[in-house]
């Protein structure tokens, strides 16, 4: 019973989130759809190279659709890892249209493994463990946000 009460509290929460992810885009939220799903998160923009070094490490928690979008300048080759990190995490490697080309599961927090995102990655969207399966998220899934510009998969215009 509690299980359902969870996944209907999620499916009404992705439901608010997807009439949401049709606004107008935003800085500080990233939009991610994948099929007939849409989902809004808060984020906040980790784009320099300082931002990107400390990322979301030594936070205890974070609400349910928050998380952080790295930006890179252009793509390139990208690993994580959690060292610093106290909660688990969903990572979302995408291209340079915004579309996710790999997603890793469940980081393990504390973890000194490398995490490799791809060759070819520009967007890192880093969100709560366990919420890309929840919502059905693959690889294919598309992130809308300003700084993904020309050549977008899911423009903001």
């Amino acid at each position: 019973m509690k299980g359902l009460l969870l996944a209907l509290a999620l499916a009404l929460a992705v439901s608010v989130q997807a009439q949401a992810a049709f606004a107008a885009c935003s800085e500080g939220a990233v939009d991610v759809r994948m099929g007939d799903t849409s989902v809004r998160f808060v984020v906040e923009i980790a784009d320099t190279v300082d931002e990107r070094a400390v990322g979301l490490m030594n936070r205890e928690s974070m609400p349910q659709f928050d998380g952080m979008l790295f930006v890179y300048d252009s793509p390139r080759p990208v690993a994580f890892w959690m060292k610093n990190t106290l909660i688990p995490l969903d990572m979302l490697f995408a291209d340079a249209s915004g579309t996710v080309q790999r997603i890793h599961q469940n980081a393990t927090p504390r973890s000194l493994e490398s995490i490799p995102g791809g060759d070819d990655i520009q967007f890192v969207l880093e969100i709560n463990g366990g919420l890309s399966a929840m919502l059905g998220l693959a690889p294919g899934a598309e992130l809308r946000h300003p700084a993904i510009g020309e050549g977008a998969a899911w423009p903001c215009s």
